[in-house]
């Protein structure tokens, strides 16, 4: 998969909105000219928003900026061909001269452009911001002329009000991917989603980007901001914080389904991933689903 540049929205058209059903969400790892909103509505797997890697299910809200690299991964099994799993989600897309720099540049405009420049990291919107903007964003499809555009402008000065909010990618985050990288890396990410479950080997991923491994060491930590290691944990700690919401199995079994070859080295990550034992976490959070500010908090 190459970087998406080509235009997501109309030349004839302010901006694009979208109601997503698929069996499984876009696998590629890619960025785009765009500001873009996405929310999930059904469907779960692992986000992944600059150097920043979580689960994500319904209910994720996330905003993006423009060339910010970002993925929604779902999870192996809406890749295994069965019917009864779907994913849904609403996603909308337009450029920051929407607004137009006149009015941008305004004190009526100050939230907005707040708003615009926090998106460069990935926001995730949660709690009351996020039911409304939801509800808001399923409306928006079916809207037509210039009441489309009256519902986008009042759905981000909803988002630029809010407090229920967090930043994902690291504040030193910054995108370092080409054209060349984007594919390079999507070969890495979708070989890690399909194997995190068994052993991977660093020789194996480096093999895939036809690079040595020194090289691919350095070179995934200068694009993701972290070690393939860390990457790999995450990946592995998501998918257990998951079977441990949503599954009733020991966590001997969850640390195996997980990837991990000793329940020690499990226990380590888990809590140093999530700042809880899987125990822990599993009390936290077994009657109220995920976190209140999202998946559990993960490095980067």
């Amino acid at each position: 998969m190459k970087a998406v540049q080509k235009a997501r929205i109309s030349p004839d058209s302010a901006f694009a909105v979208q109601h997503l059903h698929a069996p499984h969400f876009d696998h590629n790892w890619h960025f785009h000219a765009e500001y873009q909103l996405f929310v999930v509505l059904e469907g779960t797997g692992t986000r992944f928003i600059g150097d920043h890697v979580e689960p994500f299910a319904p209910g994720d809200l996330v905003f993006t900026g423009p060339d910010l690299p970002h993925l929604w991964r779902s999870d192996p099994e809406y890749f295994e061909g069965d019917r009864g799993r779907q994913t849904e989600g609403v996603v909308i897309y337009f450029h920051e001269d929407l607004l137009g720099a006149a009015l941008l540049s305004k004190n009526e405009s100050l939230r907005i452009r707040q708003l615009l420049t926090r998106s460069t990291r990935g926001i995730q919107f949660t709690g009351a911001t996020q039911q409304e903007a939801s509800r808001r964003m399923q409306e928006l499809p079916q809207l037509r002329d210039f009441d489309r555009v009256l519902a986008l402008l009042g759905l981000l000065d909803l988002l630029s009000h809010s407090d229920h909010y967090r930043l994902l990618a690291g504040a030193g985050y910054t995108n370092a991917l080409k054209a060349e990288d984007t594919e390079r890396m999507n070969s890495v990410h979708a070989y890690v989603m399909q194997h995190f479950r068994e052993k991977i080997s660093l020789d194996a991923a480096a093999a895939l980007a036809n690079m040595t491994p020194t090289s691919f060491s350095r070179y995934f930590r200068t694009h993701a901001n972290k070690t393939f290691s860390d990457f790999l944990s995450e990946i592995r700690i998501g998918y257990a914080c998951k079977l441990l919401l949503e599954k009733e199995m020991d966590v001997a079994q969850i640390a195996y389904e997980s990837g991990f070859q000793t329940l020690s080295n499990f226990n380590r990550q888990f809590r140093a991933l999530t700042s809880y034992s899987p125990l822990a976490y599993r009390r936290a959070y077994s009657e109220s689903g995920y976190p209140a500010q999202g998946m559990p908090r993960t490095k980067g």
